[in-house]
This record gives structure tokens, sequence and C-alpha cells, in this order.
């Protein structure tokens, strides 16, 4: 398995993500959960070859709908993706915990919208 097992996921999701060279991917999402409920962001994910067995790095997120709310901490204003994007450092602890799918993933960042 590898990073194509996990864009497929995506895919398999009704997400349509685009590639952005490297290990970077990015999808439009939006939030279903907490303070940004109903807000749409471009979400940028690294992926490499090491999936599933690890999971992507924290989360990038670039504000499509006015009024995106990011942490007040651990945020990386400019990073690999670019100056417009926050990255936000909020590693998976319990990755392995997980049946490691992208579904497993994205209930890690529905847990971090919700605590926000």
């Amino acid at each position: 398995m590898a990073r194509i097992d996990f864009i497929n996921e995506l895919k398999e999701l009704g997400y349509t993500p685009v590639e952005l060279g490297g290990n970077k991917l990015t999808i439009e999402y939006q939030a279903s959960v907490g303070k940004n409920i109903g807000k749409k962001v471009w979400l940028g994910l690294e992926v490499d070859d090491s999936f599933p067995m690890n999971c992507p790095t924290g989360p990038h997120f670039k504000s499509i709908s006015a009024g995106w709310i990011n942490p007040d901490n651990q945020i990386i204003n400019h990073n690999n993706f670019g100056t417009e994007w926050h990255y936000w450092s909020r590693p998976f602890a319990d990755w392995n915990r997980t049946n490691h799918s992208v579904k497993a993933y994205f209930g890690h960042l529905r847990n971090l919208l919700f605590h926000l």
C-alpha cells in the first residue's frame, strides 16, 4: 500500500484530490463540527508511500469561506504549502489504534475541529 491508496480512498469518499507535487495533495473540505461548521477550506495533506503504516502529518488549511478560525497556538503560517496556508501542528497520536484508513484520519480531523 502507498500514497496512491490514500488518494483512492479519498475518491471513494467522494473527494477530488489534487496533487501539488512531492507528497502534497489537497481537497476541498467542509467542516462538519465545531466553530467552523459549514465553512469550506482547502485541506492540504502530506502523504508519502509509508501510508498506511504512517498517517499524514498535521493538516494544512487554506480558507475558502470567510471567517475560518484557526487555533491560537501551534500554528505555523509559512510552510511548504505556501504563505496562505496554515499548518496545524496536531499529530495523530492514536493512529496505531485505528484501522489506518482515510476515514480514521478524518475522524482525527473532526476531533481537532470539534475541540477548537
